[in-house]
């Protein structure tokens, strides 16, 4: 399959159409402006405390009759752009998709090789999340502002979050010789320039000594995992850098639970010296994700080998040593200890976004100028991305005719190649949602190939559902669209058959912001779809009924700026340290989870298995948008032992 790098079939109809937009934009800016301050006024609580309802009633005073006679001079060039701008739509294609070529090593055909379909399976990282990014009179009834600042640094928090190497941690010990592993929203930061492996310092519990391999022996710099250098290709960091740590035992053989305090302590005083002057979102505490000994860490994300770490200590040519690693993760049962025995996977609230993210979904990116920001930055880790997905102007359905003046929203971003991509608008969009071409975005990634050249793959599924809470039996057709549609997809891109299977199913997963949850009683209705007998959700027991440790993503928008849940760590604090109703207080709709990832387990490679290894609720966006991102790595096992 081509896919559309560009909106339309030639050059002649994109300049069409860049004529169009420049007759209209500057219509589209006043109206933007023009309401912009009455959305502001009737949000309950502003951002800015020093920013009194008084001076916006005396800004809307004085501002919009400028703003009124603006527009009235710039109608008539957005008249004659709009009769040029709304036939093009008819030819305009559903997405534009973007690649940046210049990879190297890390791209997406390298990573390719990395799995032939053999030994104990490979694991794969998604995570979804609800941006705002609207026009900005719009975004601001959900009390976020600044849309094209937002889209910017939404892109570097994803970015420096996603690409941040997994440690790798022995621990010496005589009563524990298992893998010890920072979980995958641990905190180390890419290589920098001088080819020296990177650590953010933490707190770094139940441990006596730290001794960083790879490097010389010598202690890595630290560096803030948000800095906007983090994670940028160009400053020379590396998806296939790693620090590997090995821990010594405590003295007297005593294990390494039983550290002393005093230890700890000089731990944590030395990660905030390493921290001093930094913003909010780059401080470690005690308990966050950079914590070897928080809750939030993790045996399950790390690979034990060392690469020939331990030759070259002192080369010269050591500094630019690489540690390559395996993404996926190397399954030893005696070795495994999850931290919650009564689940089959580890769970946590992370204040970063995963380390080795391979799919990114995203709604509600509804400003094309933001998508292309947000494109932008999220290139420095991503190769392959699709954004402006939608349609606009009138579109007809089942003999019904709507103008949709937004396209869908819908963002995706992969490390690995997309095969196919096809796009539906749901046809019974109403009220505010109907303006919008919410809908479904489909893809097929190839995500390794058998030594026989099979190819593997994986299916995704991205989808916004109807808003409005009295919508359920919308939402219920929507639903069952998205599975017909889905089964559809699969047997068009299908190019294998019974007889010869020329493809091999790792994975099929499904995202999106679905607009209701497993609890409310107004939502019984879609909660009992049938959706959820084809597909699993890791957080949910039944119908009406979530697992204990599952939180809600829909935030509280009257709540978004105070200061115990405006910085990542704050919010995590507060979601990982409160009860249950403490954690509900916090959330809207008594923690309300309409944020989903949900895998399938039909239709894969034979005898091969897709489990859920981790699932995580993110922090990492707080102050940026209403909800909270949610992300699930997935091993995809063969049934194969190890050769």
């Amino acid at each position: 399959m081509v896919l559309y790098t560009t909106p339309f079939p030639n050059s002649c109809l994109s300049a069409l159409h860049a004529v169009s937009w420049a007759l209209i934009f500057p219509c589209y800016c006043v109206v933007d402006r023009l309401l912009t301050p009455f959305t502001s006024i009737s949000c309950k609580k502003c951002h800015r405390a020093n920013s009194p309802c008084y001076l916006q009633l005396l800004c809307i005073i004085l501002f919009t009759p400028i703003y009124l006679a603006l527009l009235v001079a710039a109608l008539p060039l957005g008249f004659l752009g709009f009769l040029l701008w709304f036939p093009l739509q008819s030819v305009r294609r559903p997405y534009i998709y973007s690649r940046l070529e210049d990879k190297g090593q890390a791209g997406g055909a390298a990573l390719l090789g990395e799995w032939r379909g053999t030994g104990t399976g490979k694991s794969f990282c998604f995570a979804t999340a609800n941006l705002c990014l609207l026009p900005e009179s719009l975004a601001r009834l959900n009390n976020v502002f600044h849309v094209q600042t937002r889209a910017k640094e939404i892109g570097q928090r994803i970015r420096n979050g996603a690409s941040r190497p997994q440690i790798k941690i022995y621990i010496d010990s005589p009563t524990n010789t298992s893998i010890s592993a920072a979980s995958f929203s641990s905190l180390v930061s890419p290589q920098g320039s001088d080819g020296i492996a990177q650590t953010v310092a933490g707190s770094i519990k139940r441990t006596a000594s730290v001794e960083y391999k790879g490097n010389g022996g010598r202690r890595p710099s630290d560096e803030a995992v948000n800095s906007p250098a983090s994670g940028d290709p160009n400053n020379g960091g590396s998806l296939e850098d790693a620090c590997i740590v090995r821990i010594g035992g405590e003295e007297g053989c005593r294990p390494p639970e039983a550290d002393d305090p005093a230890t700890g302590n000089q731990a944590r005083n030395g990660a905030a010296r390493g921290q001093k002057g930094q913003t909010p979102n780059h401080s470690q505490q005690d308990g966050d994700s950079g914590s070897l000994g928080s809750p939030s860490a993790s045996r399950e994300s790390l690979v034990k080998a060392q690469a020939g770490a331990d030759g070259g200590g002192g080369e010269p040519g050591a500094t630019n040593s690489k540690l390559l690693y395996k993404a996926s993760v190397v399954k030893k049962a005696a070795a495994r200890k999850r931290r919650h025995p009564d689940e089959a996977f580890d769970h946590e609230i992370s204040a970063f976004f995963p380390a080795n993210l391979d799919f990114l979904c995203l709604q509600e990116v509804f400003d094309t100028r933001a998508a292309v920001k947000l494109k932008d930055q999220l290139h420095g880790y991503f190769e392959y991305i699709l954004y402006d997905v939608g349609v606009y102007g009138c579109y007809r359905s089942h003999g019904c005719c709507s103008f949709k003046f937004l396209n869908s929203g819908l963002f995706f971003a992969s490390r690995y190649p997309i095969m196919e991509v096809a796009y539906h608008c749901y046809p019974n969009g109403r009220c505010s949602d109907a303006l919008a071409s919410k809908g479904a975005l489909f893809l097929k990634v190839q995500v390794g190939s058998t030594p026989q050249d099979q190819r593997i793959v994986g299916y995704l599924s991205c989808t916004h559902l109807q808003a409005t809470t009295e919508d359920s039996a919308i939402r219920c057709e929507q639903l069952d669209l998205l599975q017909d549609w889905l089964t559809d997809f699969r047997k068009s891109t299908s190019s294998s058959s019974a007889a010869n299977p020329e493809e091999l199913v790792a994975f099929d997963v499904i995202c999106g912001d679905f607009n209701f949850d497993n609890c409310s009683s107004d939502d019984k209705l879609e909660q009992q779809h049938s959706l959820f007998t084809r597909y699993k959700d890791p957080c949910r027991l039944g119908p009406g009924e979530e697992k204990s440790w599952a939180i809600g993503t829909l935030l509280d928008t009257n709540n978004l700026y105070d200061e115990d849940v405006c910085t990542p760590e704050n919010l995590q604090n507060k979601s990982s340290g409160a009860g249950q109703k403490g954690r509900k207080d916090l959330l809207k709709g008594n923690g309300r989870r309409i944020d989903y990832i949900l895998h399938g387990e039909e239709g894969l490679g034979p005898d091969w298995k897709a489990e859920v290894e981790e699932f995580s609720f993110i922090t990492q966006l707080s102050g940026l948008t209403d909800h909270l991102p949610v992300a699930m790595r997935l091993m995809v096992s063969t049934g194969e032992e190890e050769a």
